[in-house]
């Protein structure tokens, strides 16, 4: 199961006269990360390097900013990777100190550095939701509310017109049980919708209007 962290964690590391600076957080995309790059090149205008590592579903990213090829945004990401995190964000600015470290002292610097800055977080699983919309007649309104709270789920909008209409979300991987045991207690006087059931009642609506 993917995690996150609740708070940026942070490390510093001195290695042979090179200042590694390093911050774990989290971040919602490629855009957001970007920005907190941005930031760190504008308040470390002497650093040599800021590398950085995103994973964030398809948006995923290793930049090594001028470091020899594979040495820093990719252990860095291999990082992330091991530790089965989604939606974080590591950089590392390097400040350097005149000795060249070579690669395998590169890759165990920034290896080091976002590893260690993790170790200051703290990781929370990532539970996906899926949102449920169904209509059921005003007799079912009292099962469904029942049933939902027995499941744990959300109950996020209920509104009434020629049926009960209810809005509710719960986690994906208990979605499919849920939505059969709902049919099953409403023996067939369940409707499932989604957005095109909206755009079906508004046509149907201006239909009866127009006539």
């Amino acid at each position: 199961m993917p995690h996150t962290i609740t708070a940026a964690g942070h490390s510093e590391l001195l290695i042979k006269k090179s200042r590694f600076i390093a911050c774990v957080q989290a971040v919602s995309d490629r855009a957001a990360a970007q920005k907190v790059v941005a930031g760190l090149r504008a308040e470390h205008p002497g650093a040599a390097h800021v590398c950085w590592a995103l994973l964030a579903g398809g948006q995923s990213a290793a930049v090594d900013d001028g470091e020899p090829s594979g040495t820093a945004g990719r252990p860095m990401l291999d990082v992330l990777r091991h530790q089965d995190l989604e939606g974080v964000l590591a950089t590392v600015v390097r400040y350097f100190g005149g000795v060249k470290l070579g690669a395998g002292g590169l890759v165990r610097a920034y290896t080091d550095g976002v590893a260690q800055a993790l170790l200051a977080t703290q990781k929370v699983a990532i539970v996906r939701l899926r949102r449920l919309r169904c209509a059921v007649p005003y007799a079912l309104e009292g099962l469904l509310r029942h049933e939902i709270e027995l499941a744990g789920a959300t109950l996020h909008q209920v509104a009434h017109d020629a049926e009960v209409t209810l809005e509710f979300s719960l986690p994906d991987d208990a979605a499919a049980a849920m939505c059969a045991r709902l049919s099953e207690s409403a023996h067939g006087r369940l409707r499932w919708l989604d957005d095109d059931d909206d755009d079906d009642d508004d046509a149907a609506a201006a239909a009866a209007a127009a006539i």
